[in-house]
Formats: structure tokens, C-alpha cells, sequence
């Protein structure tokens, strides 16, 4: 199977280049819905570089998720960044997220700035640690990326 990881890396670049225009266009909710949507899919290209099987759209569980040595890598700014995005994935699309009215009436240029600048640097992160290079096992080491065949 190919390693989609730099497919996935390369959208969400994409989408954080979408909300930063949906910004400039005043479409705050979009924008921060755009930012929720490329920081999934940098961890997503992250846990496919690491061979890993991401599901779901929660940045927190995402990161939670992530295999040990990188998640150990993880700051408490990033995992706050992932708990405010996620905040962002169902109201700014729809108008049951809030009492009354539509996500357009209240999100803010603010909510737009901060939103991308959490996701910027879920990315960057997620950057960082797919460009480290592989760590080479030493003779006789296992290889801890290979299922040997127990269950826990």
C-alpha cells in the first residue's frame, strides 16, 4: 500500500490556505471550520506517515491516539489547541449548534484568528515530526512497528 501521508499533508495545507481566505471574505465560520478541518488532516497524515490507522474527526482523541514517543512529544498547548478546535467541527455549519440564528451571526474575525493559528501550529507539529528522520534499529533490536502477533 503507498504512503498517502504526503497526500494528506498537502490538504491540509490546503484548507488552512481556504480559511485564511474565507477570513479575508468576512466567512468567519468558515474559516474556523476550514482550520478544524486542516489540523484533522495534518495529525491524519502524521498517523499514516507512522503507519498508523487514524478514524474520526476529534483533534483531541487524534492526538491522544498518537503512538508513544510522539505523543510524549506532544505540548499541553497543542492539546489545548485540539480541544478548541474541536469546538468549531459541527457549529460553524450548522444552525442547531446555537439556540437561535446561523453560525454567520456569531463568529467573529477573532474566532477566524484564532482558530488558524491553533491549526498552524497542529501543523507545523505535525510537519516536524514527519519530516524527523527514522530512527535505525540497532542489530538485534526489535522492530517496534511490527505486530508480533500478541494480544495485550
Amino acid at each position: 500500500m503507498s504512503n498517502r501521508a504526503p497526500d494528506w499533508l498537502r490538504q491540509a495545507e490546503a484548507d488552512l490556505e481556504h480559511a485564511q481566505s474565507a477570513m479575508e471574505a468576512e466567512d468567519f465560520e468558515w474559516s474556523c471550520f476550514a482550520s478544524q478541518q486542516g489540523a484533522e488532516k495534518a495529525l491524519k497524515a502524521l498517523f499514516y506517515h507512522l503507519h498508523g490507522d487514524p478514524w474520526g474527526h476529534s483533534l483531541l482523541s487524534l492526538i491522544q491516539g498518537l503512538p508513544g514517543p510522539v505523543r510524549a512529544s506532544v505540548t499541553q498547548e497543542l492539546i489545548d489547541a485540539a480541544k478548541a478546535l474541536d469546538k468549531h467541527y459541527i457549529p460553524t455549519r450548522y444552525p442547531n449548534g446555537f439556540a437561535e440564528g446561523a453560525p454567520a451571526d456569531y463568529y467573529t474575525k477573532r474566532d477566524a484568528e484564532v482558530c488558524l493559528s491553533d491549526a498552524k501550529s497542529i501543523l507545523t507539529f505535525c510537519e516536524s515530526e514527519i519530516r524527523k528522520p527514522e530512527p535505525i534499529a540497532e542489530p538485534g533490536e526489535e522492530d517496534s512497528t511490527t505486530d508480533s502477533g500478541e494480544s495485550s
